[in-house]
């Protein structure tokens, strides 16, 4: 069944946004749960202007109390919701000893720690409910772990294993939980993106704006997904071929390909380190 109601973190732009007017299209109504007030207001207003019933509440998925208040509000308002897309996230990138502590604070606290805050919010209602879908916002780096962009791996292997106990965990309450993992697509990730030197940073900045996926591309895949009630949302042909190899192939070798495929990555121009 489609669901009705759905939230969604990070909703004021990128892939949340693009999330946002789809299922906006499907007929939904819409909340946008996000930390900027300025594209909130803006994201809310094109969610009104294709005719849903739509809302934007601030929010920090740093902070528990405002996906509580989140919950809360639509609770009161909507009676609930049938989706919770735990979509917020941020990237970092650089050598282990170079990327500083406060970066992989900052980089748990959001993506992986974002998630758990927003599960732990809105699945006892689900439950209260009678069931419902969660949609964790993963990434290919949850499955496939460049070097240089361990903070970032990290966190969203993180997500991608929350996301598969938590699968097993929910089904006797009928919450259905999918994980998306999606590889490079044009969004503004590297906006907020914090990076050990200069050439990194360039580096994924390029990957992302040059990306020959856009954010509506991605996000329909995701609604499909949803719809059909998968747990693997794997949006890249590309993303699933280096999965396959990473399990397939043997370890010496996938892990020379993956070498392989840096180096010449940041022989790109720009690309150098410091």
């Amino acid at each position: 069944m489609r669901p009705r109601r759905v939230f969604i973190t990070g909703g004021a732009s990128g892939l949340g946004r693009a999330l946002a007017e789809r299922y906006a299209r499907a007929g939904c109504r819409v909340a946008i749960g996000d930390f900027d007030a300025e594209r909130g207001a803006e994201a809310l207003s094109a969610l009104h202007h294709l005719g849903a019933e739509a809302v934007f509440l601030r929010c920090d998925v740093r902070h528990e109390s405002d996906l509580e208040a989140a919950a809360t509000e639509l609770e009161a308002s909507w009676g609930g919701v049938d989706l919770v897309i735990n979509n917020a996230g941020v990237a970092a990138a650089g050598d282990i000893a170079a990327l500083p502590l406060a970066d992989w604070l900052w980089i748990v606290d959001i993506n992986l720690l974002g998630v758990v805050r927003g599960c732990r919010a809105f699945v006892p209602r689900l439950r209260r409910q009678g069931g419902g879908q969660l949609v964790n916002v993963a990434s290919m780096a949850g499955l496939v772990h460049p070097p240089l962009m361990s903070a970032y791996c990290a966190t969203k292997a993180g997500v991608v294993a929350l996301s598969e106990s938590l699968r097993l965990e929910l089904a006797a309450d009928r919450i259905v939980v999918s994980v998306v993992c999606p590889a490079f697509f044009r969004t503004r990730l590297t906006e907020t993106m914090r990076a050990a030197d200069a050439g990194l940073e360039g580096l994924t900045g390029e990957l992302v704006t040059k990306a020959r996926r856009s954010a509506d591309e991605v996000a329909e895949q995701v609604f499909r997904g949803v719809e059909r009630g998968d747990f693997w949302i794997l949006t890249h042909p590309e993303g699933r071929l280096a999965w396959m190899g990473k399990r397939l192939l043997p370890f010496r070798l996938y892990s020379w390909s993956v070498r392989l495929a840096a180096r010449r990555m940041m022989r790109r121009p720009g690309a150098t380190r410091r």
